[in-house]
């Protein structure tokens, strides 16, 4: 199904060989470890929702892309310092450079609209409309794998963007044209989550962190002398650093999470990061979504715990099938 190759593309993995088809380890343990899986996966998405409201305060105090420099660059050396003592200058191979520089390249346009969009938009809401991107993987994986999905299934789909309707509300003057940037985020992050499947089926996932963050780090580079600025606040410095180590942080805590259980699992808890990116909003910024932007937002969490729900329901028994 197309919904479990989407899934599986979702899953970055520490310590793996380069070789084709390689599927994640998971500990012993059962629902033991699928328990603990689950606790590194809400932990890293609330990792994510502190990293967005400290992205915002940067964003508000210094240029974006300078602050956008300062994660990449500082997750690069992180990940090049953890990866490459384990898998050796093999990590540096890929069969599809172009593919993983495209990634690359995907990931670094989302992650700069995510910033300028965090500038203008309440946390809140904003995380809301990206976690559409499951549901949106979904429609593209029945418009360009021919696959198909359940009507219960389209249903949750068409909830998920009636919920970002309802937070955006075209023509009220809500959220204004920054509403642009989730969309154009959510739209960047599905085409990225099906490449990303795609590379998955025969790349080194740590290849391919590895070539995303350095993309990431060499174009945000190239931009840097445009975009500096003096900045003399200790505090900003430290909340620039702060992000780079919560990105990684997240990002590992996430490799924990599915070598421990299933994406099938563990994507369901994955939407608790709106609850948390709500929470922060109110305690950082006192901001708070109005009505029919919280019908929104839960409609979203909703429909997307639902579509992983039934995505897990359809996994299990391949996953329970024996090996020919």
């Amino acid at each position: 199904m197309a919904q479990r190759k989407t899934l599986g593309g979702l899953n970055p993995v520490l310590r793996m060989p380069s070789a084709p088809g390689y599927g994640a380890r998971r500990s012993a343990g059962g629902s033991a470890a699928a328990l603990g899986g689950i606790g590194f996966v809400v932990t890293a998405v609330a990792c994510f929702a502190v990293l967005d409201a400290a992205t915002k305060v940067v964003a508000l105090a210094v240029p974006a892309l300078m602050a956008l420099w300062v994660r990449y660059m500082l997750q690069a050396i992180v990940s090049t310092a953890v990866l490459l003592p384990l898998h050796g200058r093999g990590l540096l191979r890929s069969s599809q450079p172009r593919l993983q520089l495209l990634r690359g390249l995907l990931l670094s346009i989302c992650t700069g609209m995510a910033f300028f969009g965090l500038k203008l938009m309440p946390l809140g809401e904003f995380t809301a409309i990206v976690m559409v991107t499951p549901l949106t993987v979904s429609l593209l994986s029945v418009t360009i794998f021919k696959e198909k999905i359940a009507p219960l299934h389209w249903l949750l789909i068409a909830g998920g963007f009636a919920g970002t309707l309802f937070i955006v509300r075209p023509g009220t003057g809500y959220l204004g044209w920054a509403a642009l940037l989730p969309l154009g985020c959510m739209a960047g992050n599905s085409a990225y989550q099906l490449l990303t499947s795609h590379l998955g089926k025969s790349e080194n996932p740590a290849t391919t962190h590895l070539y995303s963050v350095w993309v990431g780090a060499i174009l945000s580079s190239l931009s840097l002398p445009l975009s500096w600025a003096v900045v003399d606040s200790p505090w900003i410095w430290s909340l620039m650093l702060f992000i780079g180590i919560l990105g990684a942080a997240g990002h590992f805590l996430l490799v924990l999470a599915y070598q421990r259980a299933s994406a099938a699992t563990l994507v369901p808890y994955l939407y608790t990061h709106i609850g948390f990116a709500v929470l922060a909003g109110w305690l950082v910024f006192g901001h708070v979504p109005d009505h029919w932007a919280q019908m929104g937002i839960g409609l979203i969490a909703l429909c997307g715990v639902g579509s992983a729900w039934m995505t897990a329901r359809q996994s299990r028994p391949a996953m329970q099938a024996p090996a020919i």
